[in-house]
């Protein structure tokens, strides 16, 4: 089965999951998959396991858009022009949202052109925002159909067309019940909307049970990019107490952290905090083997943004490293209260510095979380949905 997989841009450092995904399916020999992605890269690298996908990218030139466009506009006169005035009906109240859509128009457009002629049969596309737009036009010009997964900021900040994109697809993906209760309400009555959880491989990160020391220093890591919903300044605030003074934080993430190291200087804690910027996959887990705490403060941004279910809880608790995260979300549906790690309150200093302690205190089995992430968010389960959806179109409700 030839399967289009839509993204916003490729290679990017954050977003492992969706290679392993590819990967996944790739591998179980039934899929042939064709990347298909919108815009330029910027500076990301791409990590090793997404090497293998950088020279079949296809992502079309302005040129080729613009030709695409012109061709559709000839042969498919009335359904071009019939999405175009939907795109702008279902945009009129976000004008800056609007704008990106009519600019994803014509990538879409030559997307559409190349996936019939190449004899796309499906195309899936992970975000709810540009990437499903551009799956629901190739929907529209060629009748080939779609689905696609949504995550976190695509329908926690702007939901404009979400219910015309659900309504036509072949099926939706939510990555945690959370997300999928939230489609319900947006066309998923009509629509199959099924769980699939982000995944890993759990043989990539090697089991050692941890508990922090009792006495000395305490190595956390946390890694998130250096954005607001991850909420490093409630983390930086409770590391100034007393009673957490011996955690020394190791940051791993992307962005601007000037606004985070000011913030450590007047909290006088920036000889306890290290910044160590975007690292590849391989690096990132070494870290884990290597450290006593995982912590991850997540936060709803001022926007709207928030986490999905951020893998790299997956990827430590796989590590058996006791975790300290944020009762937000679908993160309750991997990390257990008391049992596979420990829960606080988003944006709540005093939550976040209890549960710090009780993580300090030990009493964790480390293996509940190892037995966790196996049991639900091994990516050769979740790659085994994937494909039982792309293969019937549906899947009975877990």
């Amino acid at each position: 089965m030839k399967v289009g997989y839509m993204v916003s841009r490729f290679p990017t450092d954050a977003e492992t999951f969706i290679v392993r995904e590819m990967n996944a399916l790739a591998d179980h020999g039934g899929f042939e998959i064709e990347l298909m992605s919108l815009y330029p890269p910027g500076e990301a690298f791409a990590h090793p396991s997404a090497r293998r996908w950088l020279g079949g990218r296809h992502r079309p030139r302005a040129g080729q858009a613009l030709g695409a466009t012109l061709w559709w506009a000839v042969r498919r006169p009335l359904a071009l022009a019939g999405a175009i005035g939907a795109i702008v009906a279902g945009h009129a109240r976000s004008p800056a949202v609007l704008a990106r859509a009519l600019i994803t128009v014509p990538i879409a457009a030559a997307h559409a052109r190349r996936a019939r002629a190449v004899g796309v049969e499906h195309v899936h596309a992970h975000f709810a925002t540009y990437p499903a737009l551009a799956a629901w036009l190739c929907f529209r010009l060629t009748g080939v159909p779609y689905s696609f997964t949504a995550h976190a900021h695509d329908i926690f900040i702007d939901r404009s067309f979400l219910t015309r994109k659900v309504r036509d697809a072949r099926f939706v993906v939510a990555i945690s019940r959370y997300n999928r209760r939230l489609l319900a309400d947006h066309g998923g009555g009509d629509t199959p909307v099924e769980v699939v959880h982000c995944g890993i491989d759990p043989a990539v990160y090697p089991f050692r049970p941890r508990t922090p020391p009792a006495d000395g220093p305490v190595r956390a890591l946390c890694v998130a990019s250096l954005m607001e919903h991850k909420g490093h300044p409630v983390l930086f605030e409770a590391l100034a107490t007393p009673s957490l003074e011996r955690v020394r934080l190791e940051l791993v993430g992307g962005r601007d952290p000037a606004g985070l190291e000011a913030l450590a200087r007047r909290l006088r804690i920036s000889d306890r905090v290290r910044f160590l910027g975007g690292l590849p996959e391989e690096e990132v887990a070494r870290l884990l083997g290597e450290v006593d705490l995982f912590v991850l403060p997540s936060i709803v941004a001022r926007d709207g943004q928030m986490e999905g279910i951020p893998v790299a809880l997956m990827e430590a608790m796989a590590c058996g490293l006791p975790v300290v995260a944020s009762r937000l979300s679908g993160i309750p549906e991997l990390v257990e209260d008391g049992v596979s790690g420990f829960l606080a309150e988003p944006g709540d200093v005093a939550s976040l510095r209890s549960a710090l302690e009780r993580a300090l205190a030990g009493g964790l089995d480390p293996g509940s979380g190892r037995a966790r992430v196996e049991g639900e968010f091994a990516i050769e389960g979740t790659a085994r949905r994937m494909a039982r959806l792309l293969e019937d179109g549906r899947l009975e409700t877990g």
